[in-house]
């Protein structure tokens, strides 16, 4: 994930075809339910997950987590707190929930990167950022050719947490909070295919409890050669 500075970049025609056919995808799933905003598209879809594949997830992140990293010119490493792990891709049971996630967004598998676990313990956050890539961000050379800007994420609540833990979307009014299983996407882009600012986002503090999610970051064009 990045943090909100440089230029956030222009409209794309790619980027505004992604958002219209996955909008349309959603909005005929009966099984997704668009979230009240005017400056942010999200769904959410609950009981997404059962709880024993929830619980299998959490198990592989406890195994495998590790300090979690920011993609930033700036570092600061009060801004994210948590822990997080890239879960195997091709291991048959996570390449099922990672492909039926494309499939549900009607993305190609290929353009979306390695799904990552995250685990956040009492007082640990995310601070405000985008998911985007910033364009004018000195990493933005090698996200370009590495499938090119983020157009959609897509997270997945693992547990019920006793208190705190919401992501929190101040500009676009959202609050979603913490639910086994549910499922969380939204569009990192405008309309026009631009970034949307208003996407700004927040993985608010644990103040009770242990949050584990996983999150999927759908590129503009493939980031790995096929699935």
């Amino acid at each position: 994930m990045t943090t909100s500075y440089g230029s956030p970049g222009q409209p794309s025609p790619v980027r505004r075809f992604i958002g219209e056919q996955v909008r349309a995808r959603l909005d005929a799933d009966p099984r997704m339910e668009r979230l009240p905003s005017d400056r942010a598209l999200a769904y959410r879809c609950r009981e997404y997950l059962d709880a024993d594949r929830c619980e299998r997830l959490i198990a592989m992140i406890d195994a495998n987590r590790r300090p979690s990293t920011l993609l930033s010119d700036r570092g600061d490493t009060a801004f994210r707190t948590s822990d997080s792990c890239d879960l195997p891709r091709w291991q048959p049971e996570v390449r099922e929930i990672d492909e039926g996630i494309a499939a549900l967004l009607g993305i190609a598998p290929e353009n979306a990167e390695t799904m990552q676990g995250q685990r956040y313990a009492v007082g640990q956050r995310f601070r405000p950022h985008h998911d985007y890539f910033h364009q004018g961000e000195s990493y933005w050379p090698t996200m370009k050719a590495t499938g090119g800007q983020r157009t959609w994420t897509a997270m997945i609540y693992l547990n019920d947490v006793e208190e705190g833990g919401a992501t929190w979307f101040p500009q676009a009014g959202l609050r979603v909070a913490p639910k086994r299983g549910l499922l969380l996407a939204w569009n990192n882009m405008n309309a026009d295919g631009s970034p949307n600012t208003a996407t700004l986002h927040e993985g608010s503090a644990v103040t009770e409890g242990v949050k584990y999610i996983v999150t999927k970051w759908f590129r503009e064009a493939a980031w790995i050669a096929s699935a």
